[in-house]
Formats: structure tokens, C-alpha cells, sequence
């Protein structure tokens, strides 16, 4: 009994949700900042200390569709309690690393923790009501790209004011306290997957994701000429088709392509990658840009503290269009949504493009950006989640979140590229360099938005009461857009 009354207050599950997706959040973006101050304390280089970056995006990009199907089958309550500790431990060994190495091990650890967003997905399915997950599900997607620009925002006066090992104690706290919150409160998993894990597929799926991310996050360093990209792009092209051919083969497979061609799941997979493109870049280079010395001619010379204040009101409107991103949903549909948030990213990209000779223009500018990060984030995530049987929820999210990340991945190695094409004789890059990178984002975001324009809107019909009844309506719901697909 105690149990069935934990379970109907749902309210205090999404809290500790809240807690573990904003932990996760801020854990990709807070490092970025200050990797010199990590370079100059851990005495090394330039070109090792990326690893910090590198080792929690390939770890990240392996674990979240792994940990998502693994949810989906062994419960979902264990798995978040799982990642979470992951993070937990990650952070604490990342607080205390005395070396650059094994503060690269402990950022591959808490990469693991990118479970935690498809099972928060998937939790919200099947514990809240079904007018509220919309709403839910919106806010808690928009407190991934929320946690990106807090990350921003407080990573220069921490450690100004305390250090740079803060940046892991603060989270280690938070997820800690989620944690143990996950392990009491939230309720274990009323739907499972039969069937055991796919251990080949898991296998040949993180091959040819370390294989091409690998090649993307570090082609500008190594050189993309260098026999190194090279092998892993063509170890890739071949692991990939591999990896598809394996799942579509198997009895049991991890990812399930028939899930995978439901055509609103590929197309909101699309404009992931697409959006996923334009939304990392930008925060990796706006700060950039910020904090390039006037005498360049176009920069502003702002320390990174000041950086992230000016990008404060982004932050907080991302926020605003996730929290009230369920209402427009239920009104207009997701896709309405998706589409005006795409749209709104090209705009606000444009706008960067052509005007940023002023500050105040780039406040307004990126403000317009967090508008559209905050709908068009929970409208992929309504949308995906809303396609599929309730069985596949974690799986299909955390398939979408990593090719939002694999899209991040390419659009930074794009931008990188473009961005110092050429340089000044002081190292800076021209301004023409951000000019175009800006511009190649712009098309990324309009492709996203038309693409959006196309995204069939499907159901499953799998929102009932959990239990047998349930995986009968997931069976029934399936064929049709399958069909659709074809």
C-alpha cells in the first residue's frame, strides 16, 4: 500500500528528475570555460586537455541509448539510481584528480550519466497523468539546454571565487542528493521489455560512435588529412551499416530499427541532428566571441565571467519556453512547436550573422535563441516520446538525445574549421571567420525548420494503465506507422 501511495504523487518524482537532468546538464557545459585553468594546474597542453571534453562527450554518446534500453528492460528506477551514482562518483573523483589523466577517466565516468535523460522520459510516461506529460517532459527537456547555459553563466565566478575542482563538488552534491532521492522516492518501473541485453549490438553501437566522434571532436587537432581521422571516419562507414544490418537481424535487438523508421521518429531524429548542430556551437563559440579582445576590431574583451552573465537572459528564456512549452503543445501540437523553435533558432542565428556590433544586440539576439532552444528541445522530446510504445520510451529518447550530440559534435567540428579558416597575425581569428561559421548555422537551423514542416504527427496508443494490456495496445500501435514509412 505504501508503495501505491507513493506512486500517485508524481509531483515529488519530477522534482528529484529535475535534480538529476540539471546535474547532467551543467556537467557539459561548466568545464568548457575554464580548460585553461585546468591546463595551467594539471601542468599540461592544449591539445591533452580537450580529453576532458572529448572522454565525457564519447562516454555520453555510448551510454545514454545503452542506459535508456537497459531501462526499458531491467526498470527504469534502478537504472536512474545507477546513473546517477555514476555521476556522483564521477564528480568526486574529478574534485580530487591530481592528474590530467585521471581527471579524463572520471569525465568518462559521469558520461554515463547521460541515462538519465531518456529514463526521465520514460519515468514521466509512466507515472504522471496524461495531461500533464506534456508539460513535464517539455520542462525537463529544457532543463538540459537550461543546464548548458547555467553552465556558462557560474563557471567563471566559481572559480574565481573558490576553484575550478568546485565545478565537480557542486554537481557531486546534487547528485548525490538525487540519488538517494531516486532510490526512495521514485517508483520502480511498471513496464518492462522481455528479453536480455543485446550485447553484440551494444557492442558494434558504441564501436562506430567512439569511431566517428573520435574523428569529428578531434580532426581539427590531429589534422583531417592525417591517417588517424581518416581510418576512424572509413572505420565508421563501415561499422555503422554493420551495427544497422546486426539489429535488423536480431531477435532481440537494442535498438529496434523498426522503432527507428516509424517516420515521426526519423524525421524529429533529423531535426535533432540538424538543431543539435546549431545549438552546441553556440555555446561553444559565443563566449568565444565574447571574450576576443577589442583591438581585433569586433570583439568585446569580456572576461568568461561576464561572458555568461550576458548570456544570462538566454538561460532564463530557455527556461520559460520549456516550462510553458506543454501548454503551447496542448493547444497547437508539438510539432506547431518544433517548427516555430526551429524557425526561431535561424532567425536569432541570422540576426547574429548579420548584426554583433553591440552587446545589447547580442543579448537580444541570443535571448531570441533561448526561446527557441527551450520549444523546439521539449517539442523533439513530446514528439518522439508520444511516437512510440511505452516499452521503447527510454530507447527512443536516448536515441534522440545522442544525435542531438553527434549533431553538436559535427556542427563544433564544422564551425572550428570555418571559424579559423584564417587568422590574424595575433591568433585571433578575422571576423569574417565567425561571420561565416554563424552563416553555416543559419542554413543547419532553416534545413531543421523544414524539415520540421514534415514531421508526421503519430501516436502510439500506449498510454493506458500499465500492465499486459499495455505491451497488447504497444503491438497494435506499431504497424501503422511503420506503413506510413514505407
Amino acid at each position: 500500500m505504501a508503495r501505491t501511495d507513493r506512486r500517485t504523487d508524481y509531483r515529488v518524482t519530477f522534482l528529484v528528475l529535475c535534480v538529476g537532468v540539471s546535474s547532467f546538464s551543467l556537467l557539459q557545459s561548466m568545464v568548457n570555460p575554464v580548460l585553461p585553468t585546468i591546463e595551467a594546474a594539471l601542468d599540461t597542453d592544449q591539445a591533452t586537455v580537450t580529453w576532458v571534453l572529448t572522454a565525457y562527450l564519447l562516454s555520453a554518446s555510448v551510454f545514454t541509448p545503452i542506459i535508456g534500453r537497459v531501462g526499458d528492460k531491467v526498470g527504469k528506477e534502478r537504472m536512474l539510481v545507477f546513473a546517477l551514482a555514476a555521476l556522483a562518483v564521477g564528480s568526486l573523483l574529478a574534485a580530487v584528480a591530481p592528474s590530467i589523466w585521471v581527471l579524463v577517466v572520471a569525465r568518462a565516468i559521469q558520461g554515463i550519466g547521460g541515462g538519465v535523460l531518456p529514463l526521465t522520459f520514460g519515468i514521466i510516461r509512466d507515472e504522471f497523468p496524461r495531461d500533464k506529460v506534456a508539460g513535464a517532459v517539455g520542462t525537463s527537456a529544457a532543463l538540459l539546454a537550461v543546464g548548458g547555459g547555467v553552465g556558462l553563466v557560474i563557471a567563471g565566478p566559481v572559480v574565481d571565487a573558490l576553484s575550478y575542482h568546485w565545478l565537480f563538488w557542486i554537481p557531486m552534491v546534487m547528485t548525490l542528493i538525487a540519488a538517494i532521492a531516486a532510490a526512495v522516492f521514485v517508483p520502480e518501473s511498471p513496464e518492462r521489455t522481455p528479453g536480455r541485453i543485446n550485447i553484440g549490438t551494444a557492442v558494434l553501437l558504441s564501436a562506430w560512435l567512439v569511431a566517428l566522434l573520435l574523428a569529428v571532436s578531434q580532426g581539427h587537432s590531429w589534422g583531417w588529412s592525417s591517417g588517424r581521422v581518416i581510418g576512424l571516419f572509413v572505420a565508421a562507414a563501415v561499422l555503422l551499416p554493420t551495427w544497422v544490418i546486426a539489429e535488423s537481424r536480431s531477435a532481440i535487438p537494442l535498438i529496434d530499427m523498426r522503432m527507428m523508421r516509424i517516420p515521426t521518429v526519423w524525421t524529429v531524429n533529423l531535426v535533432a541532428l540538424l538543431f543539435g548542430m546549431g545549438m552546441y556551437s553556440m555555446f561553444a563559440f559565443l563566449p568565444q566571441f565574447l571574450q576576443t579582445p577589442q583591438l581585433t576590431g569586433y570583439g568585446f574583451g569580456v572576461s568568461v565571467t561576464e561572458s555568461g552573465l550576458l548570456l544570462l537572459p538566454q538561460t532564463a528564456a530557455t527556461f520559460v519556453a520549456g516550462v510553458f512549452s506543454g501548454r503551447l503543445a496542448a493547444r497547437y501540437g508539438s510539432k506547431a512547436v518544433l517548427v516555430v523553435g526551429a524557425t526561431l533558432t535561424a532567425l536569432g542565428t541570422l540576426g547574429l550573422t548579420l548584426v554583433h556590433d553591440q552587446l545589447w544586440q547580442i543579448v537580444i539576439e541570443t535571448t531570441v535563441l533561448g526561446l527557441a532552444f527551450g520549444l523546439a528541445f521539449a517539442a523533439m522530446s513530446n514528439l518522439v516520446v508520444d511516437a512510440v510504445p511505452q516499452t521503447q520510451t527510454g530507447v527512443a529518447s536516448g536515441m534522440n538525445a545522442n544525435i542531438r550530440t553527434v549533431g553538436g559534435a559535427l556542427g563544433g567540428a564544422v564551425l572550428a574549421s570555418v571559424v579559423t579558416a584564417g587568422a590574424r597575425p595575433d591568433g585571433f581569428p578575422v571576423e569574417a571567420g565567425y561571420t561565416h561559421g554563424f552563416g553555416v548555422l543559419v542554413v543547419t537551423s532553416a534545413l531543421a525548420a523544414l524539415v520540421a514542416v514534415f514531421v508526421p504527427v503519430v501516436r502510439a496508443k500506449t498510454h493506458v494503465v500499465p500492465g499486459p494490456q499495455a505491451e497488447a495496445e504497444a503491438t497494435k500501435a506499431t504497424p501503422a506507422p511503420l506503413t506510413a514509412g514505407h
